[in-house]
């Protein structure tokens, strides 16, 4: 399930990357859904590092 999901989030994160940086190199706009998406992939990667600091905190005051 892990592998599927990174995969999953891996494959999404260099789709956004490349049309965005290929809209930049054109020098048009980004549609919408691009910046939504890109927000979306943001939030994901700043989430997951607040848990996963979390826990390691947690783990090492722990015990």
């Amino acid at each position: 399930m892990f592998e599927f999901a990174a995969l999953t989030y891996g494959v999404l994160a260099s789709i956004i990357l490349s049309a965005a940086q290929r809209n930049r190199k054109m020098a048009r706009p980004h549609p919408p859904l691009l910046l939504y998406t890109g927000y979306l992939l943001c939030g994901v990667s700043g989430g997951v590092a607040v848990i996963l600091a979390y826990i390691a905190l947690s783990q090492f005051a722990g015990g």
